[in-house]
This record gives structure tokens, C-alpha cells and sequence, in this order.
């Protein structure tokens, strides 16, 4: 026999959503969101979208139950003429991660013809489970899916199984990023890049990968000041490219502001600045950038006469040194820079499909070779 505890009533005062910073209150339970309430007004709507997507989210409890399980109603959102994906949960515990999938829930349907443009499919709520678990209380992390919105409905454990809140003491690491941080394309949650290289560095993450939405926002940077995190890390660059959004003049400039807004808040916390990994059409070429109808992202050629200023990625990543470079030379020795390129470059192209972002092994690859860099500013003497 099992009960079904409100996650509602358990989020106030037993379980922890370690990742969200507010919540929307649906018809049946709670979804997480991962940037503050406050941010509301000013964000665009294609920013709402993807912070309302759980990446990094996980619930933090502890319990003896046996077997765990959790009833959402998951929505996902893909592009038209490609299949709708399984929505994927963790269990982190006792040193193992267990792995459940759902194909139900609602489905949102975006028209690449259409900016804006989309169908809303309604689909059913579903439950999770987790079985044959370890006795004895134990410390979870339940990670929810990193490429789906999800309403948190109930929290199902054995009859008579007690749940109590649990402790993190490690490290607090906040990372900013683009669809290369909030990797939809990984095929569990906790095996985004961001949270294997917080596995291996022994530190606590949370993510805000916005997919297409990385583009130096100041109501992401007075998020990040305002923060409890011991370490900051932002990998910027490829929106920028790839939408055209800043050209030099705008882009400098707009990176020692979002700097100087998260050192208002936190003047000696070390920060890591990581540039672009490769993308083969936009190494040399600026952008936009635009999907063809293999599902590849590709430059265009030409357009010279109204290029003046725009940035390859080989520029941002100058840009970025020089940035870094200046700031450090003024006495901000906390400040770091780490080039894309050492976490995927060139050779790791065989595990970039769409020739933009990573495929699961190369989001584990980025994980695995940051992690050393993490666990270094992330150490005691680093703070």
C-alpha cells in the first residue's frame, strides 16, 4: 500500500525544488520556474517558455520508503514534423541515479514558418515510479526533466514511509547559459552537462540555460547577484551570434555591465566566464543563423555591405580574453575565463548533429572536462 502526498503542501515545509525560484500554480499542482517572480514583467514570451522548462530542477528530501513515485502532467514542445520526445526523471541516491520515462502529457507543436506560432495538444497527467529502493532513511535528489514544463501534482511513498527535509552543504554554483547549458538534446536530466560536472565536483547546481535566450538580459544578471551561490559561471556567445543580436559596439560594453551588476552583490565571488564551444558554419562567418531542411544550422553567405561589426565566434571569444583581461587587470582577480573550445572543439564534431548543439555523449564530454575547473573555484581557498 502507498500514500499520495500534495506536493503543493509538501513544497512549504518538507520538500525542497532546488533549481526553481517561483512557481506556477496550475490546476492540480505546482510547476517550477526558474527565474524570480519579480522578473515576470519583463520577460519576453520565448524567455518565459523555456524558464518554465525544469532543467537542473530537482526535489531534495529525505525518506525510507522502499518505492517512490510521482504523478505531473509534463508539456513538451517541438518543432512541427518532428517526433515528440519521452519525458525523463532521475533518482539520485545513495551514490546510484535510477531512470523513469513518460510519453504521456500535453504537447505543444511550434511552427518554424510562424514566429510565435503554434498548436496546443492536451494530453493526460501521468506517474513516475521508482522501485525496489534501499531501507533505511536516505538523502534524494529527484531531477525533473530538463526539455518539459511539469505540474507537480502528488509525491506517492509507502505506507507508514516518513519524509523529511535534508541538508545540502555543498557549494552553490549558478550557471548561466544557452540550449548548450539547458541541453535538451541530453537524454536524462541528470546528465546535462552542468550537472555532471556538478557531480564530479561535488558541488550543488543551478541552472539557468535558456535555449535561444542567452543574450546578456539584466534581469538574468540582478537574478545571479541576488542569488545564494558561492560560484558563478556564464557561457555566452552563441545566441548573440546566431541571432544577431549585438554587433562589437553593443557587445563589450554590454558584457562589463552584466559583470559590473553581479559584482554589486557579490564583489569576491570567483566567476567563470566561458566563450562559444565550436559550431562549424560561425568559427569565421557572422551570423544569424538558420535551420535548413536537414535540421542543420548554417550561416549566411554574403550580406558583406551590412556587416560592419558583427561577430563570428573566433571574435566573441577575442572579445571575451580581452574583457576578461581588462577587468582582471583592474583588480578583479576573481574573475575567470575558460575558451569553449577546451570543452568541445573542432574533434568533437562526430557528437554535434545539427551542427549547433551536442548530442547526449557530447553533453556528458563538456561535463566531464569542466568539471576540474569547477571543483578548482569551487574549493575552499577558492572562496
Amino acid at each position: 500500500m502507498t500514500k499520495a502526498l500534495n506536493l503543493s503542501q509538501l513544497l512549504k515545509r518538507v520538500v525542497r525544488a532546488y533549481g526553481a525560484m517561483d512557481f506556477d500554480a496550475g490546476e492540480e499542482g505546482i510547476s517550477p520556474r526558474r527565474l524570480p517572480g519579480w522578473t515576470r514583467p519583463q520577460l519576453p514570451a520565448p524567455v518565459d517558455m523555456v524558464a518554465r522548462m525544469a532543467s537542473g530542477v530537482r526535489l531534495q528530501f529525505s525518506t525510507d520508503t522502499r518505492n517512490l513515485g510521482l504523478s505531473f502532467l509534463a508539456t513538451t514542445r517541438h518543432m512541427a514534423g518532428r517526433p515528440r520526445r519521452p519525458v525523463a526523471f532521475n533518482l539520485e541516491t545513495g551514490g546510484r541515479i535510477h531512470s523513469a520515462r513518460s510519453d504521456l502529457g500535453n504537447d505543444v507543436i511550434l511552427n518554424p514558418e510562424e514566429p510565435g506560432g503554434f498548436e496546443f495538444i492536451r494530453g493526460e497527467p501521468d506517474t513516475i515510479w521508482f522501485t525496489d529502493l534501499a531501507g533505511g532513511s536516505k538523502a534524494c535528489e529527484l531531477w525533473l526533466p530538463h526539455n518539459a514544463s511539469v505540474e507537480l501534482r502528488t509525491l506517492i511513498v509507502d505506507d507508514g514511509a516518513q519524509l523529511a527535509p535534508t541538508s545540502d552543504a555543498r557549494t552553490k554554483w549558478i550557471h548561466y547559459g544557452s540550449s548548450i547549458s539547458q541541453c535538451a538534446e541530453a537524454e536524462e536530466p541528470a546528465y546535462i552537462w552542468p550537472a555532471v560536472a556538478a557531480r564530479r565536483a561535488d558541488v550543488a547546481v543551478q541552472n539557468l540555460g535558456l535555449a535561444g535566450q542567452c543574450h546578456l538580459d539584466q534581469f538574468v544578471a540582478r537574478t545571479i547577484r541576488d542569488a545564494d551561490a558561492d560560484l558563478v559561471s556564464i557561457k555566452i556567445g552563441i545566441n548573440i551570434v546566431n541571432a544577431d543580436s549585438m554587433r562589437e559596439r553593443v557587445f563589450a560594453p554590454a558584457l562589463h555591465g552584466f559583470l559590473d551588476t553581479i559584482r554589486e552583490g557579490k564583489p569576491k565571488t570567483p566567476i567563470i566566464a566561458i566563450s562559444p564551444i565550436f559550431c562549424p558554419s560561425a568559427e569565421t562567418r557572422p551570423g544569424p543563423m538558420r535551420r535548413d531542411a536537414s535540421g542543420k544550422f548554417s550561416t549566411f553567405e554574403g550580406l558583406d555591405a551590412i556587416r560592419n561589426g558583427c561577430m563570428s565566434l573566433r571574435r566573441v571569444r577575442e572579445i571575451m580574453t580581452e574583457v576578461v583581461d581588462t577587468r582582471r587587470n583592474s583588480g578583479d582577480a576573481n574573475l575567470h575565463y575558460v575558451d569553449g573550445l577546451t570543452l568541445f572543439g573542432a574533434d568533437d564534431a562526430d557528437d554535434l548533429p545539427d551542427d549547433l548543439h551536442p548530442n547526449a555523449a557530447g553533453y556528458i564530454r563538456i561535463g566531464e572536462r569542466f568539471a576540474p575547473t569547477l571543483a578548482r573555484w569551487a574549493g575552499p581557498a577558492a572562496l
